[in-house]
């Protein structure tokens, strides 16, 4: 009879330590493998997305700006300030600017400058108005 026991126990031992291993994997794939999958999917866009004038770094560190996309051959040629370079489309790391959004952020800041200013200036006035009567107000305290 004891060893019946000895036996339910070592066979319930066996099934944890399985449970065990199945969420270690399950932990591994969620923060490791799937993590890594994404991506690589966003780069895999980021390269279908590619086109000539867009400011790029390669994973060398190196920027440039495309003068040329070969998809059949999966190269990409870069001007360095005149110097033309010809890389794998993999060794394109990161895309600084888009060729047509160079424009569009230098508009949007000066825009975004100009109603700052705005703003400033009116926070300004109220700030004035509001000490010139709490000054007025302490002239009348005092007399």
């Amino acid at each position: 009879m004891n060893s019946f026991v000895t036996l339910a126990a070592a066979n319930t031992g066996g099934y944890s330590s399985i449970i065990l291993i199945v969420l270690m994997i399950a932990l591994m794939y969620f923060f490791m493998i799937r993590p890594q999958q994404k991506q690589r999917k966003q780069h895999q866009e980021m390269m279908n997305e590619l086109h000539k004038g867009d400011e790029v770094v390669t994973i060398g560190r190196l920027h440039g700006k495309i003068d040329e996309v070969n998809k059949e051959n999966q190269t990409v040629t870069l001007d360095c300030e005149g110097i033309y370079l010809t890389f794998d489309m993999v060794a394109i790391a990161r895309v600084l600017k888009r060729a047509g959004e160079a424009e569009q952020p230098a508009q949007q800041a000066a825009e975004t400058q100009a109603s700052a200013g705005k703003d400033d200036a009116a926070e300004t006035e109220t700030t004035d108005d509001a000490a010139d009567a709490k000054s007025a107000d302490d002239d009348q305290e005092s007399k």
